[in-house]
């Protein structure tokens, strides 16, 4: 499929590479940890990125603002259009982080699209579009500060939840507080919300936050979901005794029931196609090196590409635990602390994505890959307003949330271009 950039030369898109990777170097220095990159929610760093956002949305030609939540959002119109006039394209991702984090998760994708207002205004100084264009950098998407993730995106789709305003940060200041300081208004929230009459699409880019890209050799490849997740809280109750005078027959052993339902978790997940299962916390009470383990808690993470998928391993693993349980003895229950459904991204934007990443390689003969994201985005939160798509680039080796995470820069100007191609490629669909 010929791309409808033109005969767009390799340069233009290089220097925007160039652009984004310095930028997220930028970016990186605006950190609470010097020597890491930590930057949360309505802390300064959060509004020092902010600034510079607006700075860069401002340099494209776009009127900017800070909405109720703390996200920043700029906004081009089509040509010849007024400003606030008519529905919009929605381009972006986050620009927080997890503590002692890469640079790229989020913050490439806000950069992106920056650089695609900038290619669309290029040819003719006015986007030959039938919607406008709105870059967002979400505020909050890591829920690194308060515990609970895609808060920008979540006001922006409409669906805060006022039980929010009682969460805490690690020194005990509430959301509202915390809201107050960054100079918002708790009561103003609301405004931050987008009717769905206003939003043609969200389209985001972000780096692969696992291996598949790489191992394949491709660079981009379309979102077909964002994965459902389930967590739980896990506690295993056995007998506290004394660690040399109870022998092993008389052992009701909480930690190795914990550990070998863990073992489990592995065993369950690693046969099916697309569920991943995850402990990642494991505490052990009294946890004194002479008393038998009485209580173990433990965190299960679950996630797939299908509510169903997910909801039937979890059947599966609580079967297991009953049987490894009951065995030793124990006694285990579980807590659920977080369900979120799969978000399937909409056909007609990963026809779109699809259409860009071929336009924008003439000379590529085959399909582009179609995975699905194991991570979370705050695509997951706007898809409760508007159609979502997404492009993934390329992340050697796959880590991410990690000082040693990567992109480069010639997949970034592909992204760029293919980013741009998509929404030429939306603005062309009849209606």
């Amino acid at each position: 499929m010929a791309g409808l950039l033109g005969e767009l030369p390799v340069e233009i898109t290089a220097a925007a590479a160039r652009r984004v990777m310095a930028r997220c170097d930028e970016l990186a220095r605006v950190t609470a940890t010097p020597g890491t990159v930590e930057r949360v929610y309505l802390a300064p760093e959060h509004a020092q990125v902010n600034r510079l956002a607006a700075q860069w949305m401002r340099e494209v030609g776009m009127r900017t603002w800070q909405d109720a939540a703390g996200n920043q959002v700029g906004r081009i119109a089509p040509a010849g259009a007024d400003a606030d006039e008519g529905p919009a394209v929605m381009i972006g991702s986050h620009l927080d982080t997890v503590l002692d984090a890469g640079k790229y998760d989020g913050i490439v994708g806000v950069l992106m699209a920056l650089e695609v207002v900038r290619l669309l205004r290029a040819p003719g100084g006015g986007i030959r579009l039938p919607f406008a264009v709105e870059v967002i950098a979400f505020s909050d998407e890591e829920g690194t500060r308060f515990g609970t993730a895609l808060l920008g995106s979540s006001a922006v789709a409409g669906t805060w939840e006022e039980r929010w305003w009682e969460l805490t940060d690690a020194n005990g200041v509430t959301l509202r507080q915390a809201f107050r300081e960054f100079g918002l208004d708790p009561g103003r929230v609301g405004e931050a919300a987008r009717r769905p009459e206003e939003l043609i699409a969200y389209l985001e880019a972000h780096i692969e936050q696992g291996p598949e890209l790489d191992r394949a050799a491709e660079p981009l490849a379309v979102v077909s979901s964002i994965a459902s997740a389930r967590r739980f809280q896990l506690t295993v109750e056995g007998e506290a005794r004394h660690a040399g005078g109870t022998p092993y027959d008389m052992r009701r052993d909480a930690l190795l029931g914990a550990s070998e339902a863990a073992l489990a978790v592995e065993r369950v997940c690693a046969a099916e196609h697309h569920i991943i299962g995850t402990v990642g916390r494991f505490e052990a009470f009294p946890g004194a090196v002479n008393v038998i383990p009485g209580e173990v808690r433990f965190s299960l993470d679950l996630r797939g590409e299908f509510d169903g998928e997910r909801d039937r391993v979890w059947q599966a693993l609580s079967a297991e635990m009953d049987a490894i349980m009951g065995r030793r003895e124990l006694r285990w229950q579980a807590r659920e602390i977080h369900r979120a459904a799969a978000v399937p991204c909409a056909p007609l934007l990963q026809d779109v994505i699809r259409a860009g990443i071929v336009g924008s390689s003439p000379a590529r003969s085959e399909e582009p890959p179609v995975v699905f994201s194991r991570a979370g985005h705050d695509g997951m939160a706007l898809g409760a307003v508007t159609g979502v798509g997404m492009l993934f680039l390329r992340n050697p080796d796959g880590v991410s949330h990690h000082p040693d995470e990567s992109v480069s820069a010639g997949d970034v100007a592909r992204g760029i271009r293919a980013l741009t191609e998509a929404v030429l490629h939306l603005g062309a669909e009849p209606g």
